[in-house]
């Protein structure tokens, strides 16, 4: 059940979420509040499960991964699952999810060959489909209070048209 968060809570957790290397003394000069208030209102946010971590975040090409790719997997028992993530450091999230697929596992690697040899310890269990990154439109976006969220659809312009595919065939006969 979620925990009763107020403005300020909110405010923290908003800096926090751009830059959680920020001091207490100047996370509380940017909420409004002394430093010892803010340290106890981030304990509380950390002691309630809120606040889960702090981590780096590392960028995976600086590191010699020049691919990510997504790769989805049909039915796979999740014992067999959690065995091939053991062996499996390039998996940086795994999933499992609903829909035609059970899992959607996001991974890192060095190049089509490394690729190969990760999409081979699943695809020798179950069908899989894998779509390469291209780049990431968003990625690690704060989470903002619900009550600041828009749970409407917003209308999408007329000219935004769907995002042709790429590297596929479409059908379409070329000049």
């Amino acid at each position: 059940m979620p925990i009763d968060l107020d403005h300020h809570d909110h405010r923290i957790l908003a800096e926090l979420q751009a830059d959680a290397r920020l001091t207490m003394a100047e996370l509380g000069r940017r909420v409004h509040l002394s430093q010892p208030a803010v340290t106890e209102r981030v304990r509380k946010l950390e002691e309630g499960g809120v606040i889960r971590g702090y981590r780096a975040v590392v960028d995976a090409g600086q590191l010699g991964y020049a691919i990510r790719a997504v790769i989805r997997i049909e039915a796979m028992d999740e014992g067999l699952m959690l065995r091939a993530l053991e062996t499996s450091p390039e998996v940086m999230t795994a999933y499992d999810v609903t829909g035609e697929d059970s899992w959607i596992l996001e991974i890192a690697v060095r190049d089509v060959a490394h690729l190969k040899a990760v999409l081979q310890r699943f695809c020798l269990q179950t069908p899989t489909a894998t779509a390469i990154i291209l780049r990431a439109l968003r990625e690690h976006a704060p989470l903002k209070p619900l009550s600041m969220v828009q749970t409407e659809p917003a209308p999408i312009p007329l000219a935004a048209s769907k995002k042709p595919r790429r590297g596929g065939a479409s059908g379409a006969s070329g000049p």
